[in-house]
Formats: C-alpha cells, structure tokens, sequence
C-alpha cells in the first residue's frame, strides 16, 4: 500500500504532459525578428511541435519579403499569474525567429 501511494505521488508530482501549440506574439518586420509564445501551468509539461513554429515563423517572414526563418537564442520565460508560497500558476514561454534572404 506504501508503495501505491508513493508511486501515485510521484506520479501528481511530475505534473501532465501537455500538447502546446507556438503563437505569434510580436516581432519587427525592420529588424527580421518573429517572436513566438506559448502559455504553460504550473504543473504542465509542454510538448512543443518545433516544425511548426518554425513553419509558422517562416510565414510570418515570408510576409515581409524574407525567404524563411530560422530560430536564434533560447527561450525566455516570464510569469503571467503568480500562484501560491510566491510561486508561478502561468507563465509565457517566448522564442525569436530570425528571418533570413534578402528582403524583396
């Protein structure tokens, strides 16, 4: 029964993986910059779809004149709803896109 009960604490614990999906949430068209987000919980995991962010950023570029986009840097992550003991309930995760080719 112990161990039952550790397993099934671990378990809620590990929080539930989560299919995102990446959102175009800002980005200079001057500059060649695709900023794409996603939202997450404090107890999800993401599972993210790269191939479709970068699809969605290399649209984005295309828009503007560019020929594709390819992703630059990390992630960054800022906190949307604090949650309790000072904690995150909902945070934005963001990553940039850089679009690439000549603009026409």
């Amino acid at each position: 029964m112990k161990k039952v009960l550790a397993i099934l604490f671990a378990v809620a614990l590990s929080g539930c993986a989560v299919h995102k999906h990446w959102t175009p949430t800002g980005g200079s068209k001057a500059d060649g910059v695709v900023r794409l987000s996603y939202q997450v919980a404090e107890m999800e995991q993401p599972i993210l779809d790269e191939e479709q962010a970068v699809t969605l950023a290399t649209k984005r570029c295309k828009s503007w004149g560019y020929s594709g986009a390819e992703a630059f840097g990390g992630t960054t992550s800022q906190c949307n709803a604090g949650g309790g003991f000072g904690g995150c309930s909902m945070r934005q995760v963001t990553k940039e896109y850089q679009c690439t080719g000549d603009i026409k």
